[in-house]
């Protein structure tokens, strides 16, 4: 029997590791499951390996494996909180359904809002800021919710263990604030942009990588603006 913050934290490694095929970092998890150190999802992890529902993977930082889940999970249950980025996947290789009802599609204009694609964005080592609009995108109007939208392609692998890669085209709502554990757009000094989660540090700004080979950078806040943040995510496999 799985006391209930086991069960949250055994279900949100499961789904995390089901939709980007990285397990979430320890930050993630404290914040999925509101919890105040990290300490307590170490004990939680634990106890989850000593039950037999998870296993750590040797010389891998903070590699895990999903063994078992409870009988009683069913796919309908979600984690709390915590980003899950939507992702299309693409048709290459798939046999195609049996039709059936009219059902809608990405492509679908009663389904779909054509927003611009503003230039790449690095999730790496920062690159020029964002350039003008090179063309447009259709994406799933569910995906977008209120407020105006742009998307960037991602230039460089700092933000895999938030499930984003090289090569994908990151949805963006267009603001100027975020919120501490938000993956933002950030524009530093007004030449570089970046897609990094946003943490404060005092009277500072961090925009922490979610990949432990990078650094986490701190600046001033007057050096650092919001220009939107991160809403869904869109995959093409060749």
């Amino acid at each position: 029997m799985l006391t209930r913050k086991q069960q949250e934290l055994l279900l949100f490694i499961h789904e995390r590791m089901k939709e980007s095929g990285v397990p979430p970092s320890f930050d993630e998890m404290k914040d999925a499951l509101d919890l105040a150190s990290k300490s307590g999802i170490h004990r939680l992890i634990t106890a989850l390996e000593e039950r037999g529902f998870i296993r750590r993977l040797p010389n891998r930082a903070r590699a895990l494996e999903v063994i078992k889940l409870p009988e009683a999970y069913s796919s309908s249950l979600q984690p709390r909180r915590g980003f899950s980025p939507s992702v299309i996947e693409g048709s290459l290789g798939k046999q195609k359904p049996t039709p059936a009802a009219p059902a809608k599609a990405a492509n679908d204009e009663t389904s779909s809002t054509s927003i611009p694609v503003m230039g790449r964005i690095a999730a790496g080592v920062p690159i020029s800021a964002i350039q003008n609009n090179t063309h447009d995108i259709a994406v799933p109007a569910e995906m977008l919710g209120s407020g105006e939208h742009y998307a960037l392609e991602v230039k460089g692998d700092s933000m895999i263990e938030a499930g984003i890669l090289d090569g994908d085209t990151v949805i963006i709502r267009n603001g100027q604030t975020a919120s501490p554990g938000d993956i933002v757009v950030a524009l530093v000094d007004d030449e570089e942009a970046t897609l990094k989660r946003f943490r404060r540090r005092g009277a500072s700004i961090a925009l922490e990588a979610a990949n432990p080979a990078y650094e986490t950078r701190i600046l001033p806040a007057d050096r650092v603006k919001v220009q939107g943040k991160l809403v869904g995510l869109i995959r093409r496999y060749h």
